[in-house]
């Protein structure tokens, strides 16, 4: 795992962080909530091939 990944996924964090609090402060909170959700679905997607060496390794490593 890079430290690139690292960085992207914090900067995603501030990013949406600062769109949520715009919106709660406009008065949409549906679409902050939305918001949270999208960046948390971007954050997953990124993850997800970093997620199954994980368990690729474990299941190596315990023979299954």
């Amino acid at each position: 795992m890079s430290v690139n990944i690292i960085f992207k996924i914090a900067a995603v964090g501030i990013l949406v962080s600062v769109i949520s609090q715009v919106l709660k402060h406009g008065g949409r909170d549906d679409q902050a909530s939305l918001a949270s959700l999208a960046g948390l679905v971007l954050v997953l997607f990124w993850l997800l091939p970093y997620i199954y060496e994980l368990f690729d390794t474990i299941k190596s490593l315990f023979a299954l």
